[in-house]
């Protein structure tokens, strides 16, 4: 009979260390460490705020001067005095104040029925089962490639037929929903909602909208709030189908700004003013979605 080996023993006090088996490394404990950026990391960060921050500030430093001071050469980099001067010369050249009151309604409107309606029919394509599923989400995503150009003209005549030319639903309704914020909530509640959690509100007797509003969306959150981000710039900036639409009695921001600085010679620091006041309420928006993006990044980079 062989003989059995002797269980390993604990080292006493003072014994050196057991060395490792060759070819092995030593386990390095992951948890509490924490990588530190370098000086080249600030450096490329600091590079790339500065690039992003300075046509936001060269706006303002236009806005608070005057056309003859921006046409100096070399241009001053500092803000002016003229600042109040031109938002007064806006209020008096276009109904800024319409315009604001109009693009918020319009904009706000667009991103609570894009991101409602987007994020059900996401839910449904991503973990519902039903016939013509991957037909329908086919054709979804295939109305992406048509250019919105080529709508205009039956659109017109239907808001015509509707009676609706210079009120804001012309504007509202054609953009409650886009494929591609559809496909967008897809593709992430695929990721971030598992099917065992759907599987056990279902044994609890849960019906599909109470799984929607009590799973789905606390879920979905950081999702919502990056498409909504997304859809209110979009609703915002939109000039081509506001102007056809609208009317200068019932403007839009962007079809507002058209008005400014007109003349022989457009005046540059006008046009900057009201600019940078419609920039603002963009800026407002990115403030408040700003926590639930940056929290969805980071509650994804804890789970992975």
């Amino acid at each position: 009979m062989t003989a059995l080996a002797a269980p390993p023993t604990a080292p006493e006090k003072g014994d050196p260390p057991q060395s490792q088996p060759p070819g092995r490394r030593p386990r390095r404990g992951g948890a509490g460490r924490t990588m530190k950026a370098g000086w080249l990391s600030y450096v490329i960060l600091g590079l790339a705020l500065l690039v992003s921050a300075f046509p936001f500030y060269w706006t303002i430093v236009t806005a608070s001067r005057s056309n003859a001071d921006m046409a100096r050469i070399p241009p001053s980099l500092l803000p002016g005095p003229n600042l109040m001067k031109n938002f007064e010369q806006v209020l008096e050249e276009a109904d800024i104040g319409k315009a604001l009151l109009n693009s918020l309604i319009v904009s706000g409107s667009i991103t609570l029925g894009t991101v409602l309606c987007c994020t059900l029919a996401g839910f449904a394509f991503a973990k519902l089962r039903f016939k013509g599923r991957n037909a329908l989400l086919t054709l979804t995503i295939g109305t992406m490639m048509i250019p919105p150009q080529l709508g205009v003209i039956p659109l017109f005549m239907l808001i015509a037929e509707l009676q609706w030319v210079n009120q804001l639903q012309a504007v509202i309704l054609p953009g409650l929903v886009s494929a591609f914020g559809v496909f967008f909530m897809r593709q992430y509640l695929v990721q971030s909602l598992p099917d065992e959690l759907i599987e056990a509100a279902r044994v609890d007797g849960a019906s599909t909208a109470r799984i929607f509003w009590s799973i789905v969306i606390p879920i979905a959150r950081p999702g919502m709030a990056v498409l909504g981000m997304l859809t209110f710039m979009t609703a915002w900036n939109d000039f081509f189908w506001p102007i056809i639409a609208l009317s200068s009695q019932e403007p839009t921001v962007q079809v507002a700004l058209r008005q400014l600085g007109g003349g022989y010679v457009n005046d540059q620091s006008v046009i900057m003013a009201g600019t940078l006041l419609g920039t603002l309420p963009v800026l407002l928006v990115f403030g408040l979605l700003g926590r639930q993006i940056v929290g969805g990044i980071m509650q994804g980079a804890v789970k992975g």
